[in-house]
Formats: structure tokens, sequence, C-alpha cells
């Protein structure tokens, strides 16, 4: 296994998905098309009924948002930590995941200044955009293809100096699951070398298997960082929550890097009330088990290549290679459909799409405008 360098990826993409408007503009669309958005990954499910009338009632007491929040967001976290069975010192409430990320990389930076960081791809490009913010020299280490398998001893083989180690599980974009014991080998052979290890468990709440969770493991590994995101299940990206778990002093030395007040009143009251919505967690859990399976089998009969999903999206390709697939992106925006491109995933380089998965009316939409984008990009022909 060879390492990568560090260069960027494809210029003038957006960075994430959920932004139709430079993607219009780019294929000769206007602005204002119509598009079922499949490009970011939210719960199609949230946000919760009850929170609408949540925050009208809240915004309706001009005292709740004539307060600072508590600077120590002690409610917010009892309800983590409950929800999670760490305690409460183990747990960091953030502005979204985002920060968690930002976060994870200004502590490595504080405690070990311009030591350099590992991140396995492709991967979401936040972690390599932290670290250069930090000062950290990033070393990219491939998946193994074609399944984008992590191989735990090559992987730590290649580590190379690096004091801090990326994962992203299930990961952004493939949307695969490092098994569990996989995590628990790479942990030992980390700690053996003295390498922090940072989780980012954004869509953990779509694995849907509760033996797969690494909580249990900041027990016993104080080198593991896990970090959350509330807005891809609660689908509330405007509102940015997350949090960061691990070992008490980790955590105490991510507050001192953490501005005061990074989380806003009103999105820290709403934690609690929504870690409690046990009825929103079990329709997610229905819903991902009727249209997952569903949406794979339709894109594999299209004769689509499918990596089999652990999260709410899929990653796709053409079999026919890197330029057909990337036809499939204009083709599917034409016909109102907006894919997430993979020009800024580090060795994908916009040869997959990565598709959301949707409710069932949207997901037979999304088949229905890849049978046609295929008749103009070319069928693949499906083995019978």
């Amino acid at each position: 296994m060879r390492a990568r360098d560090s260069r960027s990826t494809s210029p003038g993409w957006p960075l994430h998905g959920g932004q139709p408007a430079p993607l219009l503009a780019r294929f000769g669309l206007a602005e204002e098309t119509p598009v079922l958005d499949v490009s970011a990954n939210l719960n199609p499910l949230g946000p919760p009924a009850w929170l609408h009338g949540w925050l009208m009632a809240r915004l309706g007491e001009p005292e709740a948002l004539a307060r600072y929040p508590d600077p120590g967001y002690a409610e917010a976290h009892a309800a983590i930590a409950a929800h999670e069975g760490v305690a409460t010192e183990q747990v960091l409430l953030t502005n979204g995941g985002a920060e968690a990320i930002f976060l994870a990389a200004a502590l490595q930076a504080r405690e070990r200044p311009g030591a350099a960081a590992a991140i396995i791809e492709p991967t979401f490009a936040e972690y390599a955009r932290a670290c250069a913010a930090h000062g950290l020299p990033v070393q990219r280490l491939p998946l193994a293809l074609p399944d984008f398998r992590l191989d735990v001893e090559a992987i730590v083989a290649e580590l190379g100096e690096a004091q801090l180690l990326w994962l992203c599980r299930p990961n952004n974009p493939t949307a695969t699951l490092v098994p569990k014991p996989d995590v628990e080998r790479l942990l030992a052979l980390t700690a053996a070398r003295g390498c922090r290890l940072v989780v980012d468990e954004a869509f953990v709440d779509f694995i849907g298997d509760p033996r797969e969770s690494l909580t249990p493991l900041l027990a016993d590994h104080p080198h593991l960082v896990l970090l959350r995101s509330m807005t891809k299940h609660f689908t509330l990206p405007g509102l940015r929550l997350g949090y960061l778990l691990g070992a008490p002093e980790v955590v105490a030395a991510a507050r001192a890097c953490q501005p005061a007040w990074s989380v806003n009143a009103l999105a820290a009251a709403l934690v609690a009330p929504l870690l409690a919505d046990l009825d929103f967690a079990r329709r997610t859990e229905g819903w991902l088990a009727a249209e997952r399976p569903r949406l794979q089998a339709g894109l594999e009969a299209l004769g689509l290549e499918v990596v089999p999903s652990r999260a709410n999206f899929f990653l796709v390709r053409h079999p026919a290679g890197r330029e057909a697939s990337r036809c499939l992106l204009p083709a599917l925006l034409r016909r109102g459909v907006l894919a997430r491109h993979t020009e800024s995933f580090a060795g994908l380089d916009g040869g997959w799409l990565r598709l959301a998965l949707r409710d069932a009316e949207d997901n037979e939409r999304l088949l229905a405008a890849l049978d046609e984008a295929l008749v103009e990009v070319g069928r693949p022909e499906v083995p019978r």
C-alpha cells in the first residue's frame, strides 16, 4: 500500500453536498431549476414534527434569547452522557460535527505542534482542512480497492511518524463500515505507537446495529476520540449540533480550545428533547430497513456498480469507467436530480456519484431519472 501525497482535489467544485446553484451554473441550467436533492445525506423523516412548535414557543419568549447560554451546557451534556452511557466529563457539545472536527485538530496541534496527521481516504474533506488550519502536515492513506476495505496492518505500517489518525465510520462517501473488531485492532496498534485515533461517526445513527457501537471502547482507550453529529439523523443542518466524546482529560483539553458559547441557547436546549424522541428513532429504523435494500436493488438492476451501504447513502459508478460516471451528473441534473459529485474526494476523482437515500417516492423518482440518464450516457449491460 502506498500513501497518497497531500495535493488538493479538483478546484472549482462545491466542497459539500446541498449546493445546487454552482452545479446548475456549471452545466448551463437556470438557478431556479427545481431539483430533487440527493447530494446531501439527511434523514427524509425529519426534522421531528414537534420541532416547529417548540422553536416558535421559545422565540415567543424574549427572555430565552436575552440571556447567554449556560457556558457549561450542563443540561445538554447530561442528556448526551445518559444517551451514550458515559460520564458528563466525557462529553463536549459542539457547533455541529464540523466544530468537533476542528477541535480535534486544534487539540492535537496544541499538544504536539507540527506533528503529522494521517487520513484514511477517500473521505470527508474537512479533516484535511482542519489539519491545514492548525499546521498539521497530512499523510493520505488509501482504503483497499475494489471494495474500500480497511487493511488495519497495512494502514499502521504506513503511518510513519503520524501522531493522529482520522477514520470516518461509516465512511463518507463510500458508506462502508469498518467492523468493530478491526477498530479494536487499530486501537491496539495505534496505542503502541502513541498515535491518537479520531473516529468521525456522523452517520452512526444509520448503522442499525447497536453491537457496532464504539462508545464502550472509550473506557479502555484514552487515545480514542469519537465525533458525532445530530445534523444528519434529525435533519437539522441549519441548527448545527454535534458533540465530542473522549477521556475526561482529553475532553477538558478540547474544551480549552473551544470558543465560549459556540453553541447557541436554542440549539443547546434542543439536545435533550431530540435524544428523548424514541419514536423518531424507531421510524427512522423502519425507513432504513425498507428503503436501503430496495434502492440498492434498483440501482443494481440498472447495471450500476454499487458499494454496499451501512449508511443513508450509496456510492455508485457506471461500469464503463470514470468519464461515463462523470457524464451521469449533468444528465441527472437535466432531469431534475442533483447527485453528489466526487471530484473533491481524493482517490475518486469524479469517477463515482454519491446518492442519498430518500423516502419511497423520491427513491422511485431517482431511479426513473437514472434510467433516462443512462439512455443518454450509455446503458450498462445487466448480468442475467
